[in-house]
C-alpha cells in the first residue's frame, strides 16, 4: 500500500515495514540524483559557456574600444556581469529539464517514491550550485592572463552569492516549469520575455549611467541589477561596499521567494 500526502510519503510493503519520508535525506538523494548526469557528461557544462566566451571574446574589446580604459580595468566591470549572466541563462532555463520529465512519465514515477514533495524542489535547486561554480571559475581564470585581477577573499564570497542567486533563479523557473506542464512553448515564451529585459536592465553588458530615467528607475527594483553590482564590488575586493549588502537581500530574497513558489507548487503537482 502506498499514501501519498501533500509533502510525506509512506510506503509500506509489509505490515512491520514502513518507510516515511525525511527531507533532510531525500533533499540529499535527489541533489546526488540530479548531479550524476553532469558528473557522467562534464562536457555539457563547456558547452552551455559558449554563450558566456562569446561575449567575453567580442562584447568586451568592443567596450575597451569605447570605454577607453585599459583592458584589466573594463575586465575588472564586465566579468563580474558576465557571471552573473551564466547564472541567469543557465538556471533561468533550467526547469525545461523537469518539464522533459514531466511530459515523459518519469516526473510522475518520482511522485510515487517515499519522499517529501519539498525535497522534490530543493534537491533541484541546489543542484544548481556545482555547475554555476565550474562555470565561473573557467571564466575567472580566462580572464586573468588578460589583466583581471582574482581578489580572493572576494571571489570566495561571489561564488556564494551566486549560488543562492541560482538556488532562487533555477526554483522560479521549476515552478514555471510545474505550471506550464507540457506546454513547452509557453516555458520558453514566458522564459524569453522575461530574461533579456533582466540581463538589459541590469547593467550587466553595458553601464545604465547614461540611460533614460525610466530605465534607471526600473533598475533599481531588478533584483539582478543589484547582484551584479555587488559581484563587482566583490571582485574588486571592495567587501564593505554597500552594494554588497544589497545584493546579498535581493539574492536572499530571490531565493526565498523561490523555493516557497517552487515547493507550493510542486506539493499541488502531486
Amino acid at each position: 500500500m502506498t499514501t501519498v500526502g501533500n509533502d510525506t510519503a509512506r510506503t509500506e510493503t509489509r505490515p512491520d515495514t514502513v518507510v516515511r519520508a525525511n527531507p533532510v535525506r531525500d533533499t540529499w538523494n535527489v541533489l546526488t540524483r540530479e548531479l550524476k548526469p553532469v558528473v557522467r557528461d562534464p562536457f555539457t557544462l563547456i558547452f552551455s559557456l559558449v554563450q558566456p566566451l562569446v561575449f567575453l571574446g567580442l562584447f568586451a574589446p568592443l567596450l575597451v574600444g569605447s570605454s577607453g580604459q585599459p583592458v584589466g580595468e573594463t575586465l575588472q566591470w564586465f566579468v563580474p556581469g558576465v557571471l552573473v549572466m551564466i547564472v541567469l541563462f543557465g538556471t533561468g532555463a533550467t526547469g525545461s529539464n523537469l518539464q522533459y520529465e514531466m511530459m515523459t512519465g518519469s516526473h510522475e514515477r518520482t511522485l510515487v517514491a517515499p519522499l517529501a514533495r519539498s525535497s522534490l524542489l530543493v534537491g533541484r535547486a541546489l543542484k544548481e550550485i556545482a555547475p554555476i561554480v565550474v562555470q565561473a571559475l573557467i571564466i575567472v581564470l580566462i580572464a586573468w592572463p588578460f589583466g583581471f585581477t582574482i581578489n580572493v577573499p572576494g571571489l570566495v564570497i561571489g561564488l556564494a552569492l551566486l549560488a543562492v542567486f541560482g538556488v532562487g533563479l533555477g526554483s522560479l523557473s521549476y515552478t514555471l516549469a510545474l505550471k506550464t506542464k507540457d506546454r513547452e512553448w509557453l516555458f520558453w515564451g514566458v522564459q524569453q520575455t522575461l530574461i533579456f529585459p533582466l540581463l538589459i536592465l541590469s547593467g550587466m553588458l553595458l553601464p545604465l549611467d547614461e540611460g533614460p530615467a525610466w530605465m534607471k528607475a526600473i533598475s533599481t527594483v531588478n533584483p539582478v541589477n543589484w547582484v551584479v553590482q555587488a559581484e563587482r564590488a566583490l571582485l574588486a575586493g571592495d567587501l564593505g561596499d554597500i552594494t554588497v549588502l544589497w545584493g546579498w537581500i535581493a539574492a536572499l530574497v530571490l531565493a526565498a521567494l523561490g523555493l516557497w513558489a517552487g515547493i507550493r507548487a510542486m506539493r499541488k503537482s502531486s
